[in-house]
């Protein structure tokens, strides 16, 4: 498994590199940034042993010894590297959110399969050991009666963004804000446990420039309702829990790390703690599933979390736009009918 590398922000120095590193059978024979962070790029090669730097996307797309591209990109061009990427031939792994429309993620989905390609999200929790053995226990749970879940924590940037310096994780052109960023979290965990819900609203506490810094989503489910709280205006403790008729979950801690786990069934005075995840950095279990996937040649294991990703952001956008976020694209798909 071949993976060129896209970007040189902060997923990819603290979170892919380090991450590979730690997956056998797992190559990087290419890094690619825009020409202003070439020299970034360039250190990543030399620490990394990369053996190629490209500027020049075409270029990276045309060379044979890449097989996958990982897009570690700005938001609001996940889409836009993706396709290309799978019009010339290549495996995408894609850093959530997966894109900025929902329509974009079914376009490459659809895509992906009408070309036998491989499209994975890199959404850390439903790849870890943990979220296997939480689907595996649900059922002593009972019917769900509500799932509630807080991923809250202050950003570093956020301090510039309260002086009206505006970075992309605050930025509507750059799809950023709180539900796109760390609230898509809470999103995944829910619907990849219990699917789509039937309805979604989303309460935002909205920036001077029209981005939500934190906000609390509401999804409806037939027999329960879930509350999803993300927060980067904020610090709160992390944690998730699933409530059922004979017992309940609860998630230790934030879900993109998925650390440590609880169950309790009611009647019981014991509560059991699982701890399975067997890597300390949160990205390998990904890794390591997506070359498991690839090497099984078990397609119809990649096309079950692609379901997964449509879901997710089919939700996340039909909750934005009822709240009033618009982002660049939207404005630039208005334009054009």
């Amino acid at each position: 498994m071949k993976i060129a590398i896209l970007g040189t922000g902060f997923i990819v120095r603290e979170g892919a590199l380090p991450a590979l590193r730690e997956v056998p059978g797992v190559e990087i024979p290419a890094i690619f940034a825009r020409p202003h962070s070439r020299a970034v790029a360039e250190a990543l090669a030399a620490q990394y042993a990369i053996g190629k730097v490209y500027t020049d996307y075409e270029a990276l797309l045309a060379d044979s010894e890449v097989e996958f591209v990982y897009v570690g990109l700005t938001n609001s061009v996940h889409y836009e590297y993706a396709k290309k990427a799978l019009l010339a031939g290549k495996h995408v792994i894609m850093e959530k959110p997966f894109a900025s429309r929902a329509a974009e993620v079914r376009e490459l989905a659809t895509l992906a399969i009408e070309r036998h390609l491989y499209v994975f999200e890199a959404v850390t929790l439903l790849h870890m050991p943990n979220f296997a053995a939480m689907r595996k226990l649900l059922p002593e749970l009972g019917r769900i009666r509500a799932v509630t879940a807080n991923y809250s924590q202050y950003s570093s940037r956020y301090d510039r963004y309260l002086k009206g310096e505006v970075l992309p994780v605050f930025d509507p052109e750059y799809s950023g804000g709180a539900l796109y960023d760390i609230n898509i979290y809470n999103l995944n965990f829910i619907i990849g446990l219990f699917g789509a819900p039937k309805a979604a609203s989303y309460a935002a506490n909205i920036g001077f420039n029209g981005i939500d810094t934190s906000g609390t989503l509401l999804l409806k489910y037939p027999d329960f309702t879930a509350i999803a709280l993300g927060a980067k205006d904020s610090d709160s403790p992390c944690f998730i829990t699933v409530q059922g008729e004979k017992g309940y979950l609860r998630v230790l801690g934030a879900p993109n790390e998925l650390a440590a786990f609880e169950v309790c069934l009611r009647g019981s005075r014991t509560t059991t703690r699982y701890e399975l995840n067997r890597y300390p950095h949160r990205m390998v279990h990904e890794f390591q599933e997506f070359a498991e996937i690839y090497e099984a040649k078990d397609y119809e294991r990649m096309e079950a979390g692609l379901h997964v990703s449509v879901a997710v952001l089919e939700t996340a956008e039909r909750a934005r736009l009822a709240a009033g976020i618009a982002f660049g694209c939207d404005r630039e798909i208005a334009g054009n009918t």
